[in-house]
């Protein structure tokens, strides 16, 4: 069952509702109720990864060491065949 659409090919938002409502054998209480959760996961879960990277970014200016990406994929590709690597160092940045 397809998405209600008028004949300019576009979707009745209250219709589009209703309809993925019974598609998916819920309410649309329910839908849109589950549509915001999701949605605030994830702008949760993306002010969480900019939080992460702004403080690793802050970490290497603090410190002025960085692992080279060459090493970390190696390191990583090695890892993910099950070698146990040692980790890399990390090295003051080039300027």
């Amino acid at each position: 069952m397809a998405l209600y659409q008028d004949p300019q090919g576009e979707c009745r938002t209250a219709h589009c509702i209703v309809q993925a409502a019974k598609l998916t054998g819920t309410t649309t209480h329910s839908l849109i109720l589950e549509a915001i959760a999701e949605k605030a996961d994830q702008v949760e879960r993306r002010a969480d990864f900019d939080a992460m990277a702004e403080q690793r970014y802050a970490d290497i200016v603090e410190s002025g060491e960085t692992v080279s990406w060459d090493e970390m994929r190696t390191y990583l590709e090695r890892r993910i065949v099950g070698e146990k690597p040692p980790r890399p160092r990390a090295r003051k940045l080039a300027r």
